[in-house]
C-alpha cells in the first residue's frame, strides 16, 4: 500500500523557518521524481519544488527560488522541504507527490499538512 505521509507543518512568523518532511513507503522511492505541491484557499494547486529520481535534476517555483530547498534521503525514504524566510503569501496546505512514467503513470499524493505564516 502507498503512503506518502507529510510532516513538519505549523505557524511561524514571518522570515522564519520550517522543515516539511514526506515519508514515502510501498513503492521504489529511489525511482521516482519527488516533488512539493501547495494550495491555498481558493486557488489552484501549484509545483512548489521537485527532485528527479537520481537525485540531482531540481526545480523550483520562481516564487520560492532562493528560499526553499529540496532534497531527498532514498536510504530513509524521505523526502524534505527546507523552507527559509518565510512570507505570509507562503501560507498553504503543502503536499509530497510521487512520480513516475514507465509504461503508465504512477503518480501518488500525501494527505497535506498546513503551513501557516503569520506574525
Amino acid at each position: 500500500q502507498v503512503q506518502l505521509v507529510e510532516s513538519g507543518g505549523g505557524l511561524v512568523q514571518p522570515g522564519g523557518s520550517l522543515r516539511l518532511s514526506c515519508a514515502a513507503s510501498g513503492f521504489t522511492f529511489s525511482s521516482y521524481t519527488m516533488s512539493w505541491y501547495r494550495q491555498a484557499p481558493g486557488k489552484e494547486r501549484e509545483l512548489v519544488a521537485s527532485m528527479a529520481s537520481a537525485g540531482g535534476t531540481t526545480n523550483y517555483a520562481d516564487s520560492v527560488k532562493g528560499r526553499f530547498t529540496i532534497s531527498r534521503d532514498n536510504g530513509k525514504n524521505t523526502v524534505y522541504l527546507q523552507m527559509n524566510s518565510l512570507k505570509p503569501e507562503d501560507t498553504s496546505v503543502y503536499y509530497c507527490n510521487a512520480y513516475r512514467k514507465l509504461w503508465r503513470i504512477e503518480d501518488y499524493w500525501g494527505q497535506g499538512t498546513q503551513v501557516t505564516i503569520s506574525s
